[in-house]
């Protein structure tokens, strides 16, 4: 294919791309735009994979972003299962796997994570699910039936996420995870300790503070041995322990990187014709400081923000995204740095943990987290760019 220059290039068909397309077309209605993806599918929302799908609340049809029409309308030339193996900045090009070449007067970074895989005998056995595409859905969907065993190794959002959906749908589900409670990197103990306890009364296997050691397949079933020498047999296998951001072609491009692809206030890279956005991008946040977020909302503003960037708007990113999670009955939304070693603070009813835990660093609040709670994200933002510093007893009923 002959070398062909696009007005703007957005190298990921997740959220983080779509949304980049709508801001684009915000200030720049004629400019030609390429989306390229690996994935077969067009760009989909991600947290049904763990949630809505598993509890009939959504198919699988309503999870895509936009439908086909749209990126005709909006003329965008789409290349699904097509990877982007050279970018060189200086000469504008990005070339793919095929040897095609294209040149850009803008790109996108929208390149995600890749997960993280187990670096244990038996971790790359066929069939073990490191669960994040929709792919990875069909796959474990058409292994789940009632009565059938899984084993989910990781207590963070997708492992407790994907525990919840199994069990909801009558599988005999054991965890395993190194931390002493769920989510403990963002959960504080009480409530950490709690869940672990509500998972185990639903009839989740909860293996805390240990670790798969192995993995062995005999015929059908996988057979895990930990660390602590217990061994479950499973007729099913996923992990989820985080992902790995997708920074390689940045960094051969020469940009900076660090935990992520590294962004000024506009989310522009260190060459100021490529910008990063969604969950490769580490951005300064203007209150809480750099850091890098792997959410839904994160992956919608900065995408949007990052296109109309690159269409020429020129406005820094200010928004502080947030983020959401549902387990079994309990739901929660949170915003801010909701770390468990900051100082916690839970003004909620027991004994259904109904309420918000504010997260607080030097008497000021960082983050907040609603528990059964809402529409208080944005007062909670409100409270958090405050910055001012509190006391605990002012924290009663703060977010109103």
């Amino acid at each position: 294919m002959p070398e062909r220059l696009y007005s703007h290039i957005i190298l990921g068909g997740g959220l983080t791309g779509a949304a980049a397309v709508e801001g684009i077309r915000q200030h720049d209605a004629n400019g030609s735009i390429l989306l390229m993806s690996t994935e077969p599918d067009l760009p989909y929302d991600r947290p049904p994979l763990s949630k809505q799908l598993w509890t009939g609340a959504k198919r699988v049809e309503e999870i895509f972003v936009q439908p086909q029409s749209f990126y005709i309308d909006h003329r965008v030339d789409l290349r699904l299962r097509t990877e982007a193996v050279q970018l060189d900045v200086a000469s504008h090009t990005l070339r793919d796997r095929a040897g095609n070449t294209y040149r850009y007067d803008k790109l996108l970074l929208a390149t995600g994570g890749t997960p993280r895989r187990l670096t244990i005998p038996g971790g790359d056995l066929k069939g073990i699910s490191y669960y994040r595409t929709l792919n990875d859905y069909h796959q474990v969907r058409a292994a789940v039936a009632p009565g059938k065993s899984a084993v989910v190794i990781g207590g963070g959002f997708i492992g407790s996420e994907m525990a919840a959906a199994l069990c909801i749908n009558r599988m005999a589900v054991t965890m395993i995870f190194p931390q002493q409670w769920l989510v403990s990197r963002v959960f504080p103990e009480p409530l950490g300790r709690s869940l672990t306890d509500y998972y185990r009364s639903k009839g989740v296997t909860v293996l805390a503070e240990d670790v798969p050691a192995s993995i062995e397949q005999n015929s059908n079933t996988y057979v895990v041995q930990t660390r602590g020498g217990r061994q479950v047999r499973a007729d099913l296998v996923i992990a989820g322990i985080g992902i790995t951001p997708n920074v390689s072609l940045a960094e051969a491009a020469g940009l900076k990187t660090g935990n992520g692809v590294i962004v000024d206030q506009f989310l522009q890279t260190s060459n100021l014709d490529v910008y990063a956005a969604g969950d490769v991008a580490f951005f300064p946040e203007d209150v809480l400081g750099p850091r890098r977020i792997e959410h839904w909302d994160n992956a919608i503003s900065q995408g949007k923000h990052a296109g109309r960037n690159m269409a020429g708007a020129h406005e820094p990113f200010t928004e502080m995204p947030y983020f959401f999670s549902d387990l079994f009955e309990f739901g929660y939304e949170a915003v801010g740095e909701v770390e468990s070693r900051l100082e916690t603070f839970a003004d909620w009813q027991e004994p259904n943990k109904t309420g918000v835990i504010y997260y607080l660093s030097n008497g000021r609040v960082r983050g907040a987290m609603m528990c059964n709670v809402w529409g208080k994200v944005d007062a909670a933002r409100e409270l958090i760019r405050k910055g001012v510093p509190m006391q605990v007893q002012d924290l009663h009923d703060a977010i109103a």
